[in-house]
């Protein structure tokens, strides 16, 4: 069985979901369809991911106010 586990910060139910795999590999999914088929990742590129997150590299981008 696999056990999915949301983020601490998950306040309204409605979150992403992570499971690590038997084999190592990640499954990401979308709490509010838990049917639709997980995202998988390998260990190497979930690592990737979360290192770029905790660096900024996904923050949404400034919009410069052109009014």
């Amino acid at each position: 069985m696999i056990t999915y586990r949301k983020s601490s910060f998950c306040s309204t139910g409605n979150c992403v979901e992570i499971a690590v795999l038997a084999d190592g590999d990640v499954a990401l999914r979308d709490s509010k369809d838990s049917s639709l088929p997980p995202h998988v990742f390998t260990p190497q590129e979930w690592i990737a991911f979360t290192e770029g997150v905790k660096h900024g590299e996904f923050d949404y981008p400034a919009v410069a106010n052109s009014r």
